[in-house]
């Protein structure tokens, strides 16, 4: 190999470490608009300084649950979606220490012993052996170094990109533990919600039972026409059929969640909670400017945005020559012993340099289709960020309205259960018909129903605003 002057390489190295960069100066794309000042669906919210590298907290314990809080330390553990993005972000770090290791020569030890020849045998004393006349033995060891200094910058392009892409990844992570967690919530609410309506139903069939048998024994005093019979017959076998549709729901919930928690459907079993009530959490406060910090999705987005900025340097460093300093380490000699005297070591250092003339703009078209991506990567952080900004503000109209709701469904359900009590005491003096009583009873039942769907309808809606927030507010 052709020596180099040391001076000529140590201005090669003084000129890679200013190297310069080939990569655009990156900035957080901006909004085509300006955040607004506040939610428009909650007004007089105060400031709050959340951020994406924040603990989310253990937001699912504003719904005062234990057995809840308990299968979301499981979904922590055992949710294979939270493992595999797990595994996806440890695959992305790995790719930034390997991309860190460009910007170090490469070591490579060699050693070889050959022996050759022939002829007679002759005796080698002290050799403990014997050897051929005219043998010949050669040993070599030898050690050498690359490096490819980053004048143009795109080994460390290569290592910025790499490091926004671990760093979506790790959004990516975040994401996904939010999103088995708000399954989790919303599939045990589910659940809960078909535990109060199998009982609340339950009570309802025994009721109509009752009144099946009020009715048969007034038919079979001859107060009461057939017809009241065959009414309160009709109502019973409807409200059992309805129970076995909540039944089949509450399966089809329980399964959901041994999913979430990494365990066969066949072998998950929850129990009722009998004393299960509700507990809607207080709205919390925030300010749009902070969303976009907050939520992991807009954060993943924003990463890829920098990883596409810096492929741009990478592509644009392809049209400039790259250079390389070899040094290698030679021995070389027919005697063990003497493999490491000097008389047998010789050494090298060279330089390369290689520079495409003409690609036909293959190059420029890689530039080029690196800008798309940015661009792509830029409109989608953009849309998620909409995106993130609609989920609040539905989140919360809904809460609000769901809170008006409720109160008047408080109230419905009060007077129907007054209506259906006093209609039923009323039919019993034989003062009305049999028709007002099952229209009283279906009507009290449709008010329960609906308040307690209500009441989880708001709890759920809080789970979706965490979401749509990030995380917890706590």
């Amino acid at each position: 190999m052709m020596s180099v002057p040391l001076r000529f390489i140590g201005a090669v190295s003084l000129f890679a470490l200013g190297a310069c960069s080939m990569t655009p100066a990156y900035q957080t794309p901006a909004l085509k608009s300006a955040p607004p000042a506040q939610f428009k669906a909650m007004e007089g919210w105060k400031t709050a300084t959340p951020s994406d590298h924040l603990d989310r907290g253990d937001w699912w314990t504003l719904l005062g649950d234990a057995q809840l809080n308990a299968l979301a330390e499981r979904v922590k553990v055992d949710n294979q979606s939270i493992a595999a993005a797990e595994a996806a972000y440890r695959q992305a770090r790995a790719l930034v220490s390997q991309q860190r290791a460009g910007l170090f020569p490469t070591i490579s030890l060699t050693g070889s012993g050959t022996r050759s020849g022939g002829g007679g045998t002759t005796s080698a004393p002290g050799a403990g052996g014997s050897t051929r006349a005219g043998d010949t033995q050669r040993y070599q060891v030898g050690i050498g170094a690359t490096w490819e200094p980053d004048v143009w910058g795109r080994i460390r392009a290569g290592i910025s990109g790499a490091k926004a892409s671990a760093e979506a990844s790790a959004a990516d992570l975040a994401a996904a533990r939010l999103s088995a967690q708000g399954e989790l919530a919303t599939s045990y609410l589910g659940l809960r919600r078909a535990d109060a309506e199998i009982a609340m139903v339950q009570a309802t069939v025994e009721g109509y039972q009752r009144s099946l048998q009020i009715t048969t024994n007034r038919y079979n005093a001859a107060i009461a026409p057939k017809s009241d019979v065959l009414q309160a017959q009709s109502q019973l076998a409807s409200a059992q059929s309805t129970l076995e549709g909540l039944v089949q729901n509450r399966a089809a919930f329980e399964n959901a969640i041994a999913v979430l928690v990494g365990e066969p459907a066949s072998s998950f079993r929850l129990a009722a909670d009998a004393g299960w009530k509700p507990i809607v959490p207080e709205i919390p406060v925030g300010v749009p400017s902070t969303l976009l910090e907050r939520r992991p999705d807009v954060a993943a987005a924003e990463r890829r945005v920098a990883a596409a900025n810096a492929q741009i340097g990478v592509s644009r460093a392809a049209f400039f020559p790259t250079f390389s300093l070899t040094a290698n380490g030679r021995s070389t000699t027919s005697a063990l012993g003497d493999l490491f005297t000097a008389t047998a070591n010789t050494w090298s250092l060279g330089l390369t340099a290689a520079q495409t003339l003409f690609d036909a703009g293959a190059r420029r078209a890689q530039v080029a289709q690196s800008r798309a991506a940015y661009d792509q990567t830029a409109a989608n952080y953009r849309q998620t960020a909409l995106q993130a900004f609609q989920d609040v503000e539905n989140q919360l109209a809904a809460a609000r309205t769901l809170e008006r709701q409720y109160a008047l469904q408080l109230t419905a359900s009060q007077a129907a259960d007054q209506t259906e009590q006093m209609l039923l005491n009323q039919y019993k003096a034989g003062q009305v018909a049999y028709t007002d009583v099952v229209a009283a009873q279906a009507s009290a039942l449709s008010a329960r129903r609906a308040l307690v769907t209500t009441a989880v309808s708001r709890q759920t809606t809080a789970v979706a605003l965490v979401q749509a927030l990030g995380g917890g507010w706590r």
